[in-house]
């Protein structure tokens, strides 16, 4: 595999769509895989209840905190560690996952909004919850990567001019295009350049107009689009799973070997 390129499309902590180029179709996949399932998280494990007078069993209760989102710091912890987070929240309230204490500050939910349960007049919600390290192949709460999604580059072929009484007809294309033929497009742009199909809503005939037109895959070049919940930023997530990747070849080099 040559050297691959990066290219980013759209940036954000959470959420982001960016190219690589010069990778094969399981590279892809085996990183996509990785994202999802290789890259551990802090998630609550264990709850002891001290005090529930709500209308909700605890096991209900627990399943719910064990969906909250932790930010979990890289390389700060070891799949296994745990740490400690209470609650403690009277009615009539809504208690809500920015109530949780964390026994360590660089471990907090990663929205304190998510509403846990709604306390009327004299109930009361106060417990006691471990929080452990572990990755997404042993539960689903572990997963980071809450959507994660590639597909090929694609780029648009003008075949010819429509003929005087054809009619534009509607060619839906979802994802993202490499600019090669920007003479013939309604728009301001330059050759190779990555353009959202929402630009210009979807429709080729409105990017093309009055021209038929082909669509190519782009030979070894995948575009991403990944949301994370949290735990950590996209770019740290991208980065653990190509170091779990490249850990898995190592290990499998040296067995070869052996």
């Amino acid at each position: 595999m040559e050297d691959y390129e990066v290219e980013f499309i759209e940036y954000g902590d959470r959420s982001a769509r960016f190219v690589i180029r010069n990778v094969t179709p399981a590279f892809a996949n085996g990183l996509r895989r990785a994202m999802i399932t290789d890259v551990p998280t802090l998630s609550i494990d264990t709850v002891r209840m001290v005090e529930n007078s709500s209308v909700m069993f605890d096991e209900q209760l627990a399943l719910r905190l064990g969906l909250v989102p932790l930010t979990t710091p890289v390389d700060e912890f070891e799949e296994g560690d745990t740490v400690t987070l209470s609650l403690d929240v009277e009615g009539p309230n809504t208690a809500y996952s920015g109530d949780l204490i964390s026994s360590d500050s660089m471990v907090e939910p990663a929205d304190d909004n998510i509403p846990i349960i709604d306390l009327k007049d004299g109930q009361r919600l106060e417990l006691e919850a471990d929080a452990v390290l572990d990755s997404g192949t042993e539960h689903a709460k572990h997963q980071g990567g809450v959507s994660v999604g590639y597909r090929h580059l694609q780029y648009v072929e003008v075949t010819g001019e429509r003929g005087e009484f054809e009619e534009d007809e509607t060619n839906i294309l979802r994802g993202v295009i490499e600019e090669r033929e920007p003479e013939y497009a309604d728009a301001d742009t330059k050759m190779g350049e990555l353009v959202l199909t929402e630009e210009f809503d979807n429709d080729l005939s409105n990017r093309y107009p009055g021209y038929n037109v082909e669509v190519h895959d782009v030979e070894n070049a995948f575009v991403f689009h990944v949301e994370t919940d949290g735990s950590f930023s996209v770019e740290t997530l991208v980065k653990e799973a190509a170091k779990t990747l490249d850990e898995r070849a190592a290990e499998l080099e040296q067995a070869v070997q052996l």
